[in-house]
């Protein structure tokens, strides 16, 4: 009986070393297979070009829009931060397809089966993707938004009422939001082209989504225009952006961002269930 209960020590002692040595090398897995991620995307060709793009698209649109306000003593003719971060319409699109190709780079060029032969676990492997691409344009973001918010605060008519600063809040919301808002928007495409493999068609299909919905809503009548600004991803996630008129929103600012947010995180599950019960 002695006997017995050594032998099971020992073996109980033995699968907890086992268990210890294990939780280690899962980390340093995670952690190797982030590093692949943010070797492959940033050597990826065009990655460089399409996050200056990000950063020059928010700043010369957002300019050019701010040059065309004009300002009286009562107050603007618009909403002075839509202006000044007015270039977010389009750097978005951008975005949107380096995140695409973050991805469909790799089904194109069958290099998905030796990632996915080194690294088995395919949503780490998403998540991996998702952290880089998420940081990447986290920073491409944050510099086009400063950017464009000096610009702006240099170009917007020295008459304005009220000068954009980010030590309001509701300015600094603003700013910080659409920095999340390109964030999310690479996220919904990330998730998009994971599922839909092809470049061309995962291009297509998120920049239809953004696009098409504010295009319909202004075809349609105000309550079913009203419903479409409220569920389409741009159009809701964009109010994060409002600082005046803020009742007249389809929804409030966060409000907005997060169906923004849901968006992104249906694509990420369409797309990681797909990648994890499909062929490479």
């Amino acid at each position: 009986m002695k006997g017995d209960g050594e032998v099971g020590g020992k073996g109980a002692k033995r699968l907890s070393d086992e268990g210890r040595r294990r939780v280690p090398s899962a980390a340093v897995g995670a952690k190797q297979t982030l590093h692949a991620e943010l070797i492959k995307l940033r050597t990826l060709p065009g990655t460089v070009w399409l996050l200056l793009a990000v950063v020059a698209l928010t700043v010369a649109v957002g300019s050019v829009t701010a040059a065309a306000v004009t300002c009286a003593a009562s107050g603007c003719g618009q909403d002075p931060a839509k202006a000044i971060l007015s270039g977010i319409d389009l750097s978005q699109a951008v975005v949107a397809i380096l995140a695409v190709l973050a991805i469909s780079g790799e089904y194109s060029t069958g290099m998905i089966r030796v990632t996915l032969t080194a690294m088995p676990r395919r949503i780490t492997l998403l998540t991996a993707k998702a952290a880089v691409l998420t940081g990447l344009v986290l920073a491409a973001g944050t510099a086009g938004v400063l950017a464009s918010v000096l610009a702006g605060r240099l170009i917007l008519p020295p008459t304005s009422p009220a000068p954009f600063s980010l030590a309001n809040g509701a300015d600094l919301r603003a700013a910080a939001g659409s920095v999340l808002y390109l964030a999310l928007i690479g996220l919904l495409a990330l998730g998009t082209a994971t599922a839909v493999r092809d470049s061309a068609a995962s291009i297509g299909a998120v920049l239809g989504l953004l696009y098409l919905f504010p295009v319909i809503a202004s075809a349609v009548g105000p309550d079913w225009s009203r419903h479409l600004q409220q569920i389409g991803p741009m159009s809701a996630g964009l109010d994060i952006q409002a600082t005046t008129a803020l009742r007249s929103l389809p929804l409030s600012p966060w409000a907005g961002l997060g169906v923004l947010a849901a968006w992104a995180a249906a694509a990420l599950l369409a797309g990681g269930l797909l990648l994890r019960w499909r062929d490479a």
